[in-house]
This record gives C-alpha cells, sequence and structure tokens, in this order.
C-alpha cells in the first residue's frame, strides 16, 4: 500500500463511520437508541469534567479509584467482570478498562485484562450467535457477498481469521459480533485468534501501570529527574509499539483484501468487498427486531 493510500485512508475511515452512524442508530431498536444515548451522555460528562476539574486531579482520582479496587478482596472480580460486560456492543470503556488492570495492579493485571477479555469475547459470540441464529441465516442467504467471506473464511481457515482479528477495525466490540455473524468461524478458532491479541492488551496494561506511577502525586514527588524521564521514555515506546503494531496489521489486512479483489474468482471479490463493508458488527446488530431473536 504507498504512501498516499495510506494517508487517504487515515482521513477516510472515520468520515465513512461517522457519516454510517445517524443511519444505523436509527436501524437499532428503542433499548439499544436508549443505552447508545446514556453512554453518548457519559462520555459528554466525563470529557465535561476533564476540562472542569483538570487533567492531573482527574488523573489522581482515577488512581485512588483503581488502588481502592485493588484493596477490595474481590476487587480484582469487580474489575473483570466490567471488562467482560464492555466486550458486548454497543458497550463502551474497553480499553480505559484494561489500562484501569494496570493501574490497580501493575504489570500483573495483564492476567486479569488478558483473561477477561477472552471469556467477555467468547461469551458475546456465544450469545450473540445463539440469539440471532435465525436472522443471521436468514440474512446470509440472500447477500452473495457475505456468503463469498463465509467460503473464503472456510477455504484459508485460522490464518485468515487471525488476521481479521489482529486488524484495527473495526474496533473491538464490533469485531466480536462480526465474528459472530461469519457461521464459518468455529468458536475454538475465534478463541485462539482472540489469544493472538494478547500482545496488544499487555502493552495497554503496560502503559496504564507506567502512566499511574504519574498520577499519583506521591508516587511523583518521590521520583527523581532520570526516573521521571526513564518511565516517561517506556510510556511513549509503548505507545509507538502499539501504534505500529496496529498499522502493520492494518496494512497486512488492506493487502489480504487486494489480493482477494484481483483474484479471478468472482468470490473472492465479492469477500473483498464484504470484508470492507464489514462495519460495526453486521449484520447481527442491524435492525434487529423481537422476532428475529431466539430465547
Amino acid at each position: 500500500m504507498s504512501k498516499s493510500s495510506s494517508k487517504k485512508w487515515w482521513i477516510e475511515k472515520p468520515v465513512k463511520i461517522l457519516r454510517a452512524a445517524p443511519r444505523k442508530f436509527m436501524g437499532l431498536p428503542l433499548l439499544a437508541k436508549c443505552l447508545i444515548l446514556f453512554l453518548i451522555l457519559v462520555g459528554v460528562a466525563t470529557v465535561s469534567l476533564f476540562i472542569i476539574i483538570g487533567p492531573s486531579k482527574i488523573a489522581q482520582a482515577m488512581y485512588d479509584f483503581a488502588q481502592d479496587i485493588a484493596q477490595l478482596r474481590f476487587g480484582w472480580m469487580i474489575l473483570g467482570g466490567v471488562l467482560i460486560l464492555t466486550c458486548f456492543p454497543p458497550m463502551i470503556g474497553y480499553t480505559t478498562t484494561v489500562s484501569l488492570t494496570g493501574f490497580a495492579y501493575g504489570v500483573k493485571g495483564f492476567w486479569l485484562a488478558g483473561s477477561s477479555a477472552i471469556i467477555g469475547s467468547a461469551l458475546t459470540f456465544i450469545i450473540l450467535r445463539t440469539m440471532f441464529r435465525r436472522r443471521l441465516r436468514t440474512w446470509t442467504a440472500e447477500n452473495e457477498k457475505w456468503q463469498a467471506l463465509e467460503s473464503v473464511v472456510k477455504a484459508k481457515g485460522l490464518p485468515l481469521i487471525i488476521l481479521i482479528r489482529s486488524s484495527p477495525f473495526p474496533p473491538w466490540v464490533y469485531a466480536n459480533a462480526m465474528f459472530a455473524s461469519i457461521q464459518a468461524v468455529k468458536l475454538w478458532q475465534f478463541i485462539v485468534a482472540t489469544a493472538f491479541i494478547l500482545p496488544k492488551i499487555f502493552l495497554s496494561v503496560f502503559i496504564g501501570s507506567r502512566i499511574a506511577m504519574f498520577s499519583d502525586g506521591k508516587q511523583r514527588g518521590e521520583m527523581d529527574k532520570t526516573s521521571k524521564i526513564m518511565n516517561g521514555v517506556s510510556i511513549l515506546i509503548g505507545v509507538a509499539l502499539a501504534g505500529a503494531s496496529a498499522f502493520v496489521l492494518y496494512r497486512l489486512m488492506q493487502k489480504e483484501i487486494k489480493q482477494l479483489r484481483e483474484s479471478p474468482d468472482v468470490e473472492d471479490e465479492l469477500a473483498a468487498e464484504a470484508l470492507e463493508e464489514a462495519e460495526e458488527g453486521a449484520p447481527l446488530l442491524h435492525n434487529i427486531s423481537s422476532d428475529s431473536v431466539n430465547l
């Protein structure tokens, strides 16, 4: 992929998501709309507090909150439960919660964050595929692109599933729903592919643990200049590694899509189009009605 196409993606992808958001929102049931509006209000309130109170006080409050959880006997269970919950669309806060485990438990929080992410993803996969089984079969039977994607995933197997799972798009919670939409993906394959995300989770926890040192006024005051520089550098390295890995994985994903598009097989080309259009968990989260749910 050329530099121009890379820059074009960084601009066009967010614009495309923003343009599609109103249409997708209107297609959701009332309960889902109310939940999304609530989450938006929470987000606005959080940003407002951040601006009014100030970054240092917010960081200190976050650190104190994380430490309070860590001191609880079953604090790890509470934090793990929240992380599992944020694996279900349209919930938000997954990345923040992963970082919070670093605030609370340091680098050791990786074991909690990693196991909770895998459990949460697996539960999302099972519940969505079970509840919307009838809708899924109806939708795929009418969509040639999705049928082609099913065939390509089935033919290429686990390597392609891992690549799609590791790609930064779609976002975590919607990627969980997207894989539940692809019948060719087995539960064990999804879990194995999710395990390949563990290094990324480790980086998030590590960055969180380093930021926690700066967030606590007491620790920050006791650090000498060298310690502060080393801690700051480690944060920058962690962020750089996370960003670089996301970009590399995206390029690999685009290379795979390009190969599918250039294939003489019409099915491969349709599968490439399906991958490009598989945004935010389609088709399981679009226009869900009560008669499409198997309870």
